[in-house]
């Protein structure tokens, strides 16, 4: 059976898919026929039906629960991982109402997480993530929202922090932040989605297990990134709850969509957010 398994380029799914995508395990006679992308561009594709299964973000995902399921593993979710809203070091914003500020998308969780933090912060323009940073730098917004590698390169490049979404998240919320997950369509059998799920959780236990053995492809697709930025992005975004979410993991995750809803965010979830 071939599968369409969407992801992005970024080191920290290619880390997580490469001993799937390249047969370093067994797959259990699925072939999967891969779709890179960026985040938002991700997004839309679900919105559309077009793969089978893909890495979203959970904001997504809350539009997305009627065709799509949550897997248990491959998901980015933690402590300390959330999106930055920065501003140039020379331009010292003074009210996020009237700023004009960059996103990674609209259906990207940093936005959620900026729409719950700055309801009053509507002047949003929607930009592919790499290009944030010197939106801002060059004053074409005032502000910008960075995601993935960019959290550890804005300083050096003359970017300051207004807030760190991420603990705002985990104090006001008190949970682990949700930012990215594994959907597959429901209208695969039950046993085909287990097997996926299984399969991506022994994805990463072969990439831990063989220190490196993802290096390659993660070079192949980092945009001359830095080794060292690589795997701090790996560590960032890979971790326990990308194996299994566990309790803890769909407690972070059901406590989004409830306050989600209750706020408007997205439509009422009618069907179950987890895989059995």
């Amino acid at each position: 059976m071939k599968i369409t398994l969407g992801f992005s380029p970024c080191p920290n799914d290619t880390f997580i898919f490469d001993a799937l995508v390249h047969h370093k395990i067994d797959t259990e006679g699925l072939e999967f026929e891969v779709v890179l992308g960026d985040v938002e561009e991700l997004n839309l594709k679900a919105f559309k039906k077009e793969l089978d299964v893909t890495k979203l973000s959970y904001h997504a995902y809350g539009y997305l629960t009627d065709d799509y399921v949550l897997l248990d593993s491959g998901s980015a979710l933690g402590k300390g991982c959330g999106p930055l809203l920065v501003q140039s070091s020379t331009f010292q914003v003074q009210n996020l109402e009237d700023c004009s500020i960059a996103i990674p998308g609209k259906y990207t969780t940093a936005n959620f997480l900026l729409s719950i933090a700055y309801p009053e912060a509507t002047n949003k323009t929607e930009m592919l993530f790499s290009d944030i940073e010197n939106a801002v730098l060059t004053g074409q917004v005032e502000a910008g929202l960075l995601i993935h590698e960019n959290r550890f390169t804005y300083e050096e490049k003359g970017l300051k922090k207004i807030i760190d979404l991420g603990e705002y998240w985990e104090k006001t919320i008190g949970a682990l932040i949700p930012l990215g997950g594994i959907v597959m369509k429901r209208s695969f059998d039950e046993v085909t989605i287990n097997k996926v799920n299984r399969l991506i959780r022994k994805s990463i236990e072969y990439a831990y297990e063989n220190e490196g053995a993802a290096l390659a492809y993660m070079k192949q697709h980092a945009q001359e990134m830095d080794e060292q930025i690589m795997m701090q992005h790996v560590a960032l975004y890979v971790n326990k709850y990308s194996i299994n979410l566990g309790e803890e993991g769909r407690a972070a995750v059901t406590k989004m969509f409830n306050l989600a809803q209750e706020k408007g965010v997205i439509p009422e979830i009618k069907n179950a957010l987890f895989v059995v």
